[in-house]
């Protein structure tokens, strides 16, 4: 008598499984494929499980022997079929990646599903298909900008050897300044959230100010030091590398990794850093402020602290920054940077010959 495999699901598996079989945007089959294996790996008969599903015994059979035998991937995508491919049908697909990829729609920027779709004559689900499948999603950009630091590849070493392999008896610290930071008050009082309903804001805002936020992160421990000040001349500049000096402690060497912004190599910081030899300046390239640490720490700020507050004034509005880095401080935790120099270099090198392909075409 032929029995049905006993199926056993690992934890991940399983978390992955509830997912598919709950989701919302997941294709049918795969939701009742999920449903099946679940109930499967609680010791359920096939018959049981067809009928509580509403399906086909053969069709219970079929996808729990298929993930006893292949796991995940065996469910999660359909056995090729036999037959004649659709050359029509895969025709159409390349023209749709085509246009979506080569060319724009008349008087805008991107194509939509609908637009396209009116375009070509076919359906707009026919398109969402395709760019589903192929990863395409024109209304999204991200912001990109090539290094054209001639040193770039000499700095880049520099700085994520820092990171990677800092010097022994020295501390590592990203610092920079998160400027213009705005004590904006809303014009009306924001409704709080609730069960069905998130918290709101007026679009409208009324400025009290700005402020400038100097901070300064040790890698090792994620500590962060900080100060707020009215302007970001190279006067605060010096003032603040002296409350880092201040902060911590005089036995140890200080490597400083900092952007190129003129205040920082103003002459007079280069005369004030000659006088204290301990603190060691390593700039970042130019355009590619992504190697500064501390900015993952100003985007968490701007995050939880920043973009929905209310301040009535400067004063109110730096008290929540500095209360912020407090709180940050008690249980500090360091950004760990993972990425080798060569795996950058290797990126770089794509992004250009991606960027001269198109200035040449």
């Amino acid at each position: 008598m032929r029995r049905a495999p006993v199926i056993e699901v690992s934890d991940t598996d399983h978390q992955t499984l509830l997912v598919w079989s709950r989701g919302r945007r997941t294709q049918a089959r795969l939701v009742l494929r999920a449903k099946i294996i679940l109930l499967a790996a609680q010791g359920r008969e096939n018959s049981q499980i067809a009928d509580e599903l509403g399906t086909s015994r053969p069709t219970v059979g079929l996808w729990r022997r298929r993930f006893a035998e292949q796991g995940l991937p065996g469910i999660e995508k359909d056995a090729p079929r036999g037959g004649r491919p659709p050359k029509a049908r895969q025709a159409l697909e390349r023209q749709i990646i085509h246009k979506t990829t080569q060319e724009k729609p008349r008087a805008m920027t991107h194509w939509s599903t609908r637009s396209l779709a009116k375009e070509m004559g076919i359906s707009h689900l026919m398109v969402h298909r395709v760019w589903r499948t192929h990863g395409l999603k024109p209304h999204l950009t991200k912001t990109f900008k090539l290094s054209n630091d001639p040193k770039f590849i000499e700095k880049l070493r520099d700085v994520v050897g820092l990171y990677l392999n800092p010097p022994e008896h020295a501390l590592v610290l990203s610092v920079d300044e998160k400027s213009q930071i705005q004590a904006l008050d809303r014009t009306q009082p924001g409704l709080p959230l609730k069960r069905g309903r998130c918290g709101t804001m007026t679009h409208d805002y009324k400025r009290n100010g700005t402020t400038t936020l100097f901070a300064a992160i040790e890698m090792a421990e994620g500590r962060v030091i900080a100060s707020c000040m009215p302007r970001h001349r190279h006067q605060e500049w010096i003032k603040f590398l002296r409350h880092i000096d201040q902060q911590t402690p005089l036995n140890l060497d200080l490597h400083l990794i900092v952007d190129n912004y003129s205040t920082h190599k103003h002459s007079k910081v280069q005369k004030w850093l000659e006088r204290r030899p301990r603190i060691h300046v390593h700039f970042t390239p130019t355009s590619a402020s992504w190697l500064n640490m501390v900015e993952r720490f100003f985007r968490n700020l701007t995050d939880k602290c920043v973009r929905r507050g209310i301040f009535r004034s400067v004063d109110e509005l730096e008290r929540a920054l500095l209360d912020h880095i407090t709180v940050h401080n008690e249980n500090p935790a360091p950004f760990i940077w993972t990425a080798e120099a060569s795996d950058i270099l290797e990126k770089v090198k794509r992004g250009r010959a991606s960027l001269d392909n198109i200035q040449s075409a």
